[in-house]
């Protein structure tokens, strides 16, 4: 999402440079942005606070001269580097008494950006502008051969169409579609002559054996790729189905349709950023919640949900229909 504040900005003005101070896992995804010049990887954790560390990692940037910083997220230490580094205007939004580490300190009106991404976005832009801002919408780079390179090495064929399954999502079993009927969707979907990938992290890989069971012809990924080779893969899909996790917005970035399936979040504030998405959403009395863990204990926004609800709108698409 943060790429759309890339993008805002050099449309705005095209001569800005942009280097990204990121954890070292999602530098791969910065050097497919066009708009980024170079990523700086942030060596502290997530939780850690590592003073030493930012202070002299801020001090080695002194002399990059930069104009601005936007600091995107609202922690007390994710704008500790900017100000060590003597950044002339450092903006971000009010949280965690960083009165003095910011210098352009933005109120944030929840009603008016509704949108995380609208968040990123408003922060690039001048304070008095009109909100919310248009949102550019994600696109990463791909990679044709690294598409040869790990197709060749996961014996991978995609003669026929290819639907993509991403079955995890980090945050919690809230927001996860139960993996049976990920399996059942698999298996119709290799009974019309469809095959199936089956994207996740080496987590997902369990719930990927579990469709691979039930629907055997698909193949199971979870674990096999880098996070730049799923961008690629999922760029010679036809389509992918997700729940709303980060590989849903990198399949909507890899320019494949997606469909976007939402339980305990809400799409209104994390929807997947494509004109060629599509959101199947409940909307339950329950819902959002934004809760990890079913509160009442039935996930119903999910469970009631069935495969063949999502196999109709994942097919309704041009690319499905039969020549």
């Amino acid at each position: 999402m943060a790429q759309s504040l890339f993008m805002s900005l050099k449309q705005r003005h095209p001569e800005t440079v942009i280097d990204v101070l990121a954890p070292v896992w999602s530098q791969p995804l910065l050097a497919r942005m066009p708009q980024v010049r170079r990523a700086i990887t942030l060596a502290p954790g997530h939780g850690q606070l590592g003073l030493l560390t930012r202070f002299r990692l801020g001090r080695s940037l002194r002399h990059e001269y930069y104009d601005r910083a936007i600091v995107l997220p609202r922690s007390f230490k994710s704008a500790l580097i900017p100000f060590f580094a003597g950044v002339k205007i450092r903006s971000g939004y009010r949280g965690e008494m960083r009165y003095g580490l910011l210098n352009d300190i933005r109120s944030l009106d929840q009603q008016v950006l509704r949108q995380t991404v609208q968040r990123y976005v408003a922060l690039g832009q001048a304070r008095k502008a009109k909100l919310p801002p248009v949102i550019p919408l994600p696109a990463l780079r791909i990679n044709a051969d690294n598409q040869l390179r790990i197709c060749r090495k996961l014996e991978l064929s995609h003669e026929r169409p290819v639907v993509g399954l991403v079955p995890g999502a980090e945050y919690g079993p809230a927001k996860c579609w139960p993996v049976k009927n990920f399996a059942k969707l698999a298996a119709s979907l290799n009974d019309k002559g469809i095959d199936v990938w089956v994207f996740g992290s080496e987590k997902d890989r369990a719930a990927g054996d579990k469709i691979v069971e039930i629907a055997p012809q698909a193949r199971n990924l979870c674990g096999q790729t880098r996070l730049e080779d799923v961008v690629d893969l999922m760029a010679l899909t036809q389509a992918v189905a997700s729940n709303d996790s980060g590989l849903m917005h990198l399949a909507c970035a890899s320019g494949t349709e997606v469909t976007g399936i939402y339980g305990s979040s809400d799409p209104d504030y994390t929807p997947p950023l494509s004109e060629k998405a599509k959101v199947i959403y409940l909307g339950l009395a329950c819902s959002p919640c934004f809760k990890r863990i079913c509160p009442l204990g039935h996930t119903d926004c999910l469970t009631k949900l069935s495969a063949e609800h999502v196999e109709a709108i994942l097919l309704d698409r041009d690319e499905f229909i039969p020549n």
